[in-house]
């Protein structure tokens, strides 16, 4: 089994949610996150005062999928969360050594 985590914009959450339907992923986490990442933020005008924005508002999704649905997966999030601009992105994909249901006490691929 393998977690994928993807930081994306965040009004490119539904088209991620249903490109990730459509491959027949069941179950997202989604977390509302802020980061930056190689440009440190940007800096923006507020009632005449310059001001540096230093964490930006992302999301982050996170799905436990078999090894098998890996590159789908990834090709699923890549496809409908670019835009072509900066800041669109990460996708990191970390190996789970254990599932565990907690209400039915299943494990593994079983309990995802």
């Amino acid at each position: 089994m393998q977690k994928v985590e993807a930081v994306i914009k965040p009004f490119k959450l539904d088209e991620v949610k249903e490109a990730l339907d459509g491959i027949g992923i069941q179950g997202i986490t989604v977390s509302e996150v802020k980061g930056f990442g190689r440009q440190k933020g940007h800096t923006e005008l507020y009632r005449g005062a310059e001001y540096v924005v230093d964490f930006l508002p992302k999301i982050k999704i996170e799905v436990v999928v078999p090894d098998n649905l890996v590159d789908k997966v990834t090709a699923a999030i890549q496809g409908s969360a670019n835009t072509g601009r900066i800041g669109d992105g990460k996708i990191f994909i970390l190996p789970v050594l254990e599932a565990v249901r907690i209400r039915t006490g299943e494990r593994g691929e079983d309990a995802i």
